[in-house]
């Protein structure tokens, strides 16, 4: 039998459509046919064709005699939606795509992704950047003063990882690491991230503390919180909605408990997790990035942050890593002359 995913889609409206069968395969499901009522051929109603269909009719009262062939014939379940999709501009766009995911995932499950991390490249795609000098002045502290989300979903390991291998020893920023993958590879994705890096990385438990040079991992079976401290806390409840960990989620909490986010980097992946806080994040200050749509393995993830109009710079790993670099010197060195600390120069 074949994996689930084999969704089908009929709609009155040429718009619609298309707009739904872009939003499920946006999301990594394989969208099989996608017609209206007059030209549904009745092959693909047959057992073993699709694992669902997703009907959108505009005026029901028109087609009442098509939908009682179809509840009668039809062998996989039906998914009614509800209402006209937004345009994927549109500011309620994030939350309608992320309704239609929960309810695909409820009626067929998660689409089969495979995260491959034995293809992630054994070496170093590019050398580390040098360290500023600006760095140098600064102490060492139990409490991180910036901190990082990195989302991240199909294709995010290799991405996070060039990302990571790129970045300076003592460099003062912590991350959180929220990447969309199944909880058994947890183990072997930090070692694989750590492997060439300057950074420590381990998933993230009840009692862990944010640090400079540190990345830590979202678990998959519950949720993570966090301390104005820096401290986590395992919720013992479930990530929201249909991704495990949610990288809205890590970012809202990290946002609300902690007290600040100072920004977000968006990598490879399907869906569009991240849209929703990334607005609000952005709207607090907090900078939001995402990896350039060409150097993805899968973009529509980015892309979609991308689309809310929040994003305020798109690169490669290696981009985003010097551009992060960047920001990061300018704002030590601004600190020091605010402090009365003399410039380096």
């Amino acid at each position: 039998m074949a994996a689930p995913g084999r969704v089908g889609v009929i709609a009155d409206d040429t718009l619609q459509g298309h707009l739904l069968a872009g939003a499920i395969k946006g999301q990594g499901y394989q969208v099989v046919v996608n017609t209206d009522p007059e030209h549904l051929e009745a092959r693909w109603l047959a057992a073993d064709a699709l694992d669902l269909w997703v009907v959108d009719l505009s005026r029901e009262d028109r087609w009442q005699r098509f939908l009682d062939g179809l509840l009668e014939n039809a062998a996989a379940p039906l998914l009614f939606c509800d209402g006209q999709a937004p345009a994927r501009t549109a500011d309620h766009y994030p939350r309608w795509e992320r309704r239609l995911m929960t309810k695909l995932v409820g009626y067929i499950g998660a689409p089969a992704l495979e995260e491959n991390l034995a293809a992630v490249p054994q070496a170093p795609l590019a050398a580390p950047i040098p360290e500023p000098r600006e760095f140098r002045t600064l102490a060492g502290g139990t409490l991180a003063q910036r901190v990082w989300v990195l989302g991240a979903s199909l294709g995010g390991p290799a991405a996070v990882k060039q990302f990571l291998d790129c970045l300076p020893e003592h460099l003062p920023v912590a991350f959180v690491l929220a990447q969309h993958i199944d909880g058994g590879f947890l183990d072997t994705l930090c070692q694989v991230l750590r492997r060439d890096s300057p950074f420590s990385c381990q998933v993230a438990g009840d009692g862990d503390r944010l640090g400079h040079g540190r990345v830590l991992v979202a678990p998959v079976t519950q949720s993570l919180a966090f301390d104005t401290d820096g401290v986590t806390r395992l919720t013992g409840e479930p990530w929201e909605g249909p991704y495990a960990p949610c990288i809205d989620q890590v970012m809202s909490n990290l946002a609300k408990g902690f007290g600040h986010c100072d920004g977000a980097i968006l990598f490879s992946g399907m869906g569009n997790d991240g849209a929703i806080a990334a607005p609000r994040l952005a709207a607090q200050g907090a900078a939001i990035w995402a990896q350039s749509a060409d150097s993805c393995a899968v973009s529509s993830q980015p892309d979609s942050v991308r689309e809310t109009g929040c994003v305020g710079y798109s690169g490669t790993p290696e981009q985003l890593a010097r551009q992060l670099v960047d920001r990061v010197r300018r704002e030590v060195a601004d600190t020091a002359v605010v402090s009365g600390e003399p410039r380096i120069s």
